[in-house]
């Protein structure tokens, strides 16, 4: 009896052990190390690459106009940076105010660090969602994953324009990762609203996911930031609430090759500038069974494992397709649909779509194919010119056939 119950408590000091839960600092692991070195080499490389080739960060001059305008109450949406306008809401705009405290310069180094933290958190927060267990050798996937990601095409021209989108990711991945039953699940989504309109999308997952408190906490959060930037800019909120929001001229041209929506594939496909009906019931019918797959995997804990998390992954892809411009990058969604990936990786056929999902996001395709304007794209060119929307689709296909197996086999599948 006594040598059992002191090999019980040997193992539960081994799996306290194991996760970090012993008192006193650990220290770092050889893993740990090797990952962290590997990581650093990684970096490095980046950082060359993009000092040979230069990087404008020109969404993030454009960023830092809105700030001036908003700092000495110019015209919000008049503003033009290399002829490029705002396109954000008065309350993004005013959380861009710190932007104009330093110099281009400083400020270039400035973002680059905080888009570097944002993307190690993003990693941190979707092996979060996705259930990475934190035995593994959490620091060591968390710094391999940070350097390998910056090699990934949405978060390279992250990078290279200096864009929030990593930042947007962290606010609605702190959200998801939340329990239900915490009085702020849905702030970050509210946030992410309030900055980019498109998370949005993920207040209705929630709702139709059973998760009322949460959702109506996003759109409160919503409305509340949107009431702040009216009583701070007025005359912009009118503006860009009757106006601007509705015109996606301002936002760029649909067919170019960066625009990786639904939208802008059909375009390229039948070489045109504007799809008009078809290009709408495709992004209808895309839209509604994508939305339809999302809620169902929300919905199908007993049936599928890691559940919730596909269907906010699937949520945020079908916002991705439906959009009328989804630049590339703006799929730093790819981040968590790879974290889901890696941990399912346990037979062939999953090992095939991660490795299938790995190189489609760090090709680069479509900045390969000719004709990066859009027009007159060769037909051999348009599955490479339009790789995010394709995979996208083949995403939603494979987790709603995924739910209709688990569905048929009863609540022990997985």
């Amino acid at each position: 009896m006594v040598r059992a119950l002191d090999l019980k408590r040997r193992m539960r000091q081994a799996v306290a052990n194991g996760r970090g839960d012993t008192a006193g600092p650990a220290r770092p692991t050889a893993v740990t190390a090797a990952a962290a070195c590997v990581a650093a080499v990684l970096l490095a490389a980046f950082a060359l690459v993009r000092h040979i080739h230069g990087s404008t960060m020109v969404d993030m001059l454009v960023y830092r106009g809105e700030g001036a305008a908003v700092a000495h109450g110019a015209d919000l949406y008049a503003m033009r940076v290399w002829d490029l306008p705002a396109t954000y809401p008065p309350f993004a705009a005013m959380l861009l105010v710190p932007s104009t405290w330093f110099e281009v310069s400083t400020l270039r180094v400035l973002v680059v660090l905080l888009n570097l933290a944002l993307l190690a958190l993003a990693v941190h927060l979707s092996l979060r969602l996705a259930g990475w267990p934190r035995a593994r050798h959490g620091a060591a996937v968390v710094l391999l994953a940070t350097g390998l990601g910056v090699w990934l095409e949405p978060v390279y021209t992250t990078f290279q324009y200096g864009q929030v989108n990593l930042g947007i990711l962290c606010l609605v991945l702190w959200d998801l990762t939340r329990p239900d039953r915490s009085r702020f699940k849905g702030v970050g989504i509210g946030l992410a609203t309030a900055i980019k309109i498109t998370p949005g999308l993920l207040t209705v997952y929630l709702l139709l996911t059973g998760r009322v408190r949460a959702a109506l906490v996003s759109a409160g959060t919503f409305l509340t930031a949107g009431l702040v930037g009216w009583l701070v800019l007025p005359d912009a909120s009118f503006g860009f609430w009757t106006r601007y929001l509705w015109d996606p001229s301002r936002v760029g041209t649909t067919v170019i090759m960066d625009n990786q929506s639904l939208r802008g594939a059909v375009c390229r496909l039948l070489d045109v500038n504007d799809p008009g009906v078809l290009g709408l019931a495709a992004s209808a019918v895309v839209g509604t069974l994508g939305l339809a797959v999302a809620v169902l995997a929300g919905r199908s804990a007993r049936y599928m494992r890691r559940a919730d998390a596909w269907g906010a992954v699937c949520t945020a892809f079908t916002g991705l397709l439906v959009s009328p411009i989804s630049w590339t990058h703006h799929w730093v969604w790819c981040i968590p649909l790879i974290a889901l990936l890696a941990v399912e990786a346990r037979t062939t056929a999953r090992w095939v779509l991660l490795g299938t999902t790995l190189a489609v996001f760090t090709c680069h395709a479509m900045w390969l194919a000719p004709h990066r304007w859009g027009r007159g794209v060769a037909w051999h060119w348009q599955l490479p010119g339009s790789i995010y929307p394709v995979l996208g689709i083949t995403l939603l296909a494979v987790v709603g056939s995924r739910l209709h197996r688990a569905r048929r086999e009863g609540p022990t599948g997985t």
